[in-house]
């Protein structure tokens, strides 16, 4: 079977505290957009689970979070792991913020359950994601929705007006746990108000939610980091962005536009800059 797995944005990311079990509660609207990797999944004979991506430094073992899910996978069933040939081809940059493992892992899910007849329906598959990791849920139900706790509790939202995105990944990558560990001790400037973005969802508003879109992490990025991501918002909003944020911990800034020739204009400007520059739909 060969699967889909979209690239996601944080079109809102707060966080409300640290939690008992040293996790953090999140509030945040999330957005699939075209961005994909595409995955084929082929049952072997060797009895093997087997990973191969076009990526050479990407891990082709368990270490893989698509292999991890494929073992949550038969856990769940109470069967014993089975031969399965995963392939990878990466189109989603790595580190970026942008959810790619965590969609690889969801489209694992999504695939084996098709290819076994809808064992599970989509709120007991995302269940299982959680197990595998924090964004997994959500990228298994996609689309528009608000993710809470530490990521793991998703309800499905209006979807947001189609709209043109603009991304830019720079050529540096953030270290998520060093953000974690440094958002508890960062005053925040600001908060997304991620309550009136819902109800723009519901108005079917697309330029409600860009106005509203913030990501906390922000303010907790490196002086040099946070600059570079603020050139490049600067840039999609001189360019006709209707509102423009990080996604996840970053470092990857996006606009939305709802004019393709801005949203292409702001493209070559930012691929002038360097690092990693996109331009995709949203899903």
């Amino acid at each position: 079977m060969r699967v889909e797995a979209h690239a996601k944005l944080n079109l809102t990311l707060d966080v409300l505290g640290k939690r008992p079990d040293g996790y953090h509660d999140l509030r945040m609207i999330m957005q699939s957009v075209e961005l994909a990797d595409i995955l084929d999944l082929r049952y072997a004979d060797t009895g093997e689970l087997r990973v191969s991506t076009n990526l050479h430094f990407l891990p082709n073992n368990e270490k893989n979070l698509a292999a991890q899910a494929a073992l949550r996978w038969w856990e769940a069933r109470g069967q014993s792991p089975q031969g399965l040939d995963i392939t990878i081809e990466k189109y989603i940059p790595v580190c970026a913020g942008l959810g790619g493992g965590s969609s690889d892992a969801a489209a694992v899910l999504r695939a084996l359950n098709q290819m076994e007849d809808r064992y599970y329906d989509p709120e007991t598959l995302a269940e299982t994601g959680a197990l595998v990791g924090s964004d997994v849920p959500y990228c298994v139900i996609g689309g528009t929705a608000l993710a809470e706790g530490r990521g793991e509790i998703v309800t499905s939202l209006p979807p947001l007006p189609k709209c043109w995105v603009v991304l830019c990944k720079p050529e540096f990558s953030i270290s998520t746990p060093a953000l974690f560990a440094k958002i508890d001790s960062v005053r925040l400037r600001c908060r997304p108000d991620t309550q009136g973005a819902i109800a723009a969802l519901e108005a079917g508003d697309l330029h409600g939610v860009a106005r509203r879109m913030y990501n906390v992490f922000e303010d907790a990025l490196p002086e040099r980091q946070h600059a570079r991501v603020n050139d490049i918002k600067n840039v999609l909003i001189q360019c006709g962005a209707l509102g423009a944020s990080m996604s996840g911990t970053g470092p990857t800034a996006f606009g939305l536009f709802d004019d393709e020739g801005l949203a292409r204009e702001a493209q070559e400007r930012l691929e002038e800059f360097g690092g990693e520059v996109f331009l995709t739909q949203t899903v």
